[in-house]
């Protein structure tokens, strides 16, 4: 079907060990689309993450990308799917260069940016070209960790909490970066606290409380929707 969504998630659990993390989360991001998952701290949103990327040992349900079922495939499978994650942690190689880290992932399909046009987006990049990843700054780290997944060809892009620590004016840039990249067509599913922040980038919200998705609604349902998010998050 044309209009079917590119990511579509249904019942979905998740376990570490024996903790039950995820109860049947449920959520659908169509093509083209930025969507926020929203949550306290512990609600499983990271989880959320983790599970669609194929990084939970154990998991069960249904996640379907671009119509492939992948719940039962491994990490490296969905990847070349087209499914990229920039994790809160950032994942950067220390000890690598800027240029280096940039280069480490395959490309698994067409369309991924090129170094120069992320150096567009990142500028300070370019600059920092030979510096070590860990003589990088937090945002300097931040931006390199989007770059690496931009070069993959990577179709949906999960960004874990891309803002946190991180100065205001970087902050701007890092939103303005998404804008574009949406006008250049990736698909983006973002965890993020700074909700303000999160509320002017995306076209769709899910609320996540106690591994469940509890709220979902549109940007222009956001007005009406505030009391609640306000309970849920403590914002």
């Amino acid at each position: 079907m044309a209009d079917a969504p590119l990511l579509s998630v249904s019942d979905l659990h998740a376990f570490y060990g024996e903790s039950h993390v995820l109860h049947g989360a449920a959520l659908e991001i169509r093509e083209g689309e930025i969507v926020t998952l929203l949550g306290r701290n512990g609600a499983g949103k990271t989880t959320t993450l983790k599970s669609i990327m194929g990084m939970m040992a154990k998991r069960r349900g249904s996640i379907r990308f671009a119509g492939v079922e992948t719940i039962a495939l491994p990490s490296d499978r969905i990847a070349r799917l087209g499914i990229a994650l920039c994790p809160e942690e950032r994942g950067i190689f220390t000890t690598l260069n800027v240029e280096e880290n940039l280069l480490l992932p395959p490309r698994i399909a067409p369309g991924g940016l090129s170094l120069d046009e992320i150096f567009e987006l990142f500028p300070n990049l370019r600059e920092r070209l030979r510096s070590p990843g860990g003589k990088l700054s937090g945002g300097e780290q931040q931006m390199l960790a989007i770059g690496r997944i931009l070069r993959t060809g990577a179709r949906l892009l999960m960004l874990d909490e891309p803002t946190e620590g991180l100065a205001p004016v970087i902050i701007q840039q890092i939103a303005r970066t998404i804008e574009k990249l949406k006008a250049k067509g990736f698909t983006i599913l973002l965890v993020e606290q700074n909700f303000r922040w999160a509320s002017a980038l995306a076209d769709r919200f899910y609320v996540m409380d106690h591994g469940q998705i509890v709220e979902a609604f549109s940007s222009a349902e956001l007005p009406a929707n505030r009391d609640k998010l306000h309970a849920y998050l403590g914002v």
